[in-house]
């Protein structure tokens, strides 16, 4: 059998897709307040894994320091990156206060646990000039 048939676990398949989308996501605390200790960030990573099971995704990787957390997310094309990253934040802002409320407290962040804004960067497969020459030498026809 040629190689390119060989079962790969990063392809995923649906009904009309075949795809293999990977996002790099980046959270900052507000104002990069350092409050995570490495408990703190565990019980994130299980809420953040949840919450991409819950839309199909799956999280890759994981981890942070003090003000923020960086993610790598394997996703389904039917999902927009700003929902997933609203439910992300919201759902883990939620769960974190009301488990680590003392702490959040002395910090002094107030009603919001995440900046308002965020990074998102495709990741994966070929750079961008391998793929740009694969379509430039694509056989048009006469």
């Amino acid at each position: 059998m040629s190689p390119r048939w060989e079962p790969d676990s990063d392809i995923r398949r649906g009904n009309h897709v075949v795809h293999n989308l990977h996002v790099h996501l980046v959270f900052v605390t507000k104002f990069r307040r350092g409050i995570f200790d490495d408990a703190m960030l565990t019980r994130c990573e299980e809420i953040m894994r949840d919450v991409c099971v819950s839309f199909g995704a799956e999280l890759r990787e994981f981890n942070g320091e003090g003000d923020h957390v960086h993610l790598l997310v394997h996703y389904p094309p039917k999902i927009a990156i700003s929902k997933l990253v609203n439910s992300l934040k919201g759902v883990s802002s939620r769960y974190l206060r009301a488990e680590y409320t003392g702490r959040i407290n002395r910090i002094g962040l107030g009603s919001v646990f995440w900046a308002p804004s965020y990074f998102a960067g495709s990741c994966g497969g070929a750079p961008l000039t391998i793929v740009r020459e694969y379509i430039e030498n694509q056989k048009r026809p006469t």
